[in-house]
Parts: structure tokens; sequence; C-alpha cells
């Protein structure tokens, strides 16, 4: 019987990595937090999620020759924009950092839930498998 990573791992695989763009996102609105004009970012979860279940997700082309660029295809249409909680301060930037603060904590914690679901999974793969899950 052959053991396949996506029965194994189910969709928390799939989940770790949108879990991981949401933090990119969430960190680059906070690293542009005093940029006059930006518009804060969030990111469709859902959507995100099924995009990387159908495997769009951080596919990469083929390189033919050395001198060819690396091409990487992101998913299209989980990016949106935030629609501002506070009143525009005249500088036109949408970001209400602790809005994004508890944003990225809640994010933070959900991502350890998920590697430690994986982990629990992959140790008990280990034992079956005879290895005990050191």
């Amino acid at each position: 019987m052959a053991l396949s990573m996506d029965k194994l791992l189910g969709i928390q695989q799939h989940t770790l990595g949108v879990r991981t763009q949401r933090a990119e996102l969430i960190a680059n609105n906070i690293a542009n937090a005093d940029t006059p004009g930006y518009k804060a970012k969030g990111l469709d979860f859902q959507q995100a999620l099924q995009q990387a279940q159908r495997g769009m997700e951080n596919h990469k082309m083929a390189r033919t020759h050395e001198k060819h660029f690396s091409v990487e295809i992101k998913p299209q249409g989980t990016e949106k924009f935030r629609v501002p909680t506070q009143p525009d301060t005249g500088d036109g930037n949408t970001v209400d950092v602790q809005l994004e603060q508890n944003l990225y904590a809640q994010n933070a914690l959900e991502y350890e839930m998920t590697m430690n679901f994986l982990d629990g999974r992959i140790s008990g793969v280990k034992k079956a498998l005879g290895g005990q899950g050191r």
C-alpha cells in the first residue's frame, strides 16, 4: 500500500502555505504603516486555500536553460485591499497598526497549531512504521 503525502498531511499542508502568505501580507502592512498612500491588504483565506488545494500556489515553470529567469505563478484574487476601520488621517494610508498586530498574533497562533497537528500526524506515522516517533 503506497502512502501519498496528500493523504498523510491532508489539508494542513496547504493551510500552512496560506498562513505563511498571510503572515507576509500582514508584516508588509505593518512595515508600511507610515507610508503615505499605502493601502492595507488582506487575504481571502478560503479562496487562497482552495487555490492551494488545486495545486496553483507557488507553481513554478520549468527552466530549460540556466540563463532563463525562475518564474513563479501566484494565485490570483486572494489579495484584497482591506476596508479601513479608522478615519483617513489625510495621508491616504489605511493601515491600523493595532488591528494588524492582532491579526499577526492570531495568524501566528494558527500557524503554530497547524505545525503541531502536522508534527503529531508525522510522529504517528513514524510510530506505525516502527520508528517509535523519536
